[in-house]
């Protein structure tokens, strides 16, 4: 079958991280943002199931932020473009480390990645208007062991906020992480090559 065409309109990034849109400004493409509502609870849809293993968990989540943003695409009446949407957990074996409540939850996260290897897993979907396209980015982390005295200066900075597993590996705490096999840029929020290939396939252009 041949490759759809390459679309003139831009794509539709639905999430509200600064760190995806910037992964995909890195690879050349062009988007808009499609962020929640105001009468949406964006929140609820991470809400985790009882016994949900993570990657089963991080792939329903984006699935129905995917759903949620083609309803909101079509209220809006907007110019159709395809819609991607993502999300990220941190699995301590099958134990999921979404993001902290508050700074005792972030000490308690980091405390238990401290000398251990954890997954970070990403799920990426894209709609094309005609169909889902998904992909799963898993990646392994070693953390150091990290002193008190460190997590607590790390939560005081108020970097885990926000953040699966209460860190960000592009900021201070890439001083603890010892080793990564996997995808730095799925770890970060998107992994890039996986969203390349489905970029593609929907038909949008990547650098």
């Amino acid at each position: 079958m041949p490759a759809p065409p390459l679309l003139s309109t831009p794509l539709y990034l639905a999430s509200q991280s600064p760190r995806r849109a910037q992964l995909l400004q890195q690879i050349g493409v062009a988007f808009r943002l499609l962020p929640p509502d105001a009468d949406e609870d964006a929140e609820a849809l991470e809400a985790e199931r009882p016994g949900e293993l993570p990657a089963h968990y991080v792939q329903r989540v984006t699935r129905a932020k995917l759903q949620a943003a083609v309803a909101r695409l079509r209220r809006h009446g907007a110019a159709p473009a395809p819609i991607l949407c993502a999300d990220t957990t941190v699995a301590l074996g099958r134990r999921i480390l979404g993001k902290p409540a508050d700074a005792a939850d972030a000490r308690a996260m980091l405390r238990a990645l401290s000398g251990r290897t954890h997954r970070v897993l990403t799920a990426v979907a894209v709609h094309d208007g005609r169909r889902t396209l998904a992909a799963l980015s898993s990646s392994h982390v070693r953390m150091a062991p990290m002193p008190d005295a460190a997590i607590d200066a790390y939560v005081a900075g108020g970097e885990p906020f926000g953040k699966a597993g209460a860190y960000a590996i592009q900021g201070a705490i890439a001083a603890w992480i010892a080793h990564i096999d996997g995808s730095h840029s799925g770890i970060v929020g998107l992994p890039l090559y996986e969203t390349a290939v489905l970029l593609r396939r929907a038909g949008v252009a990547v650098a």
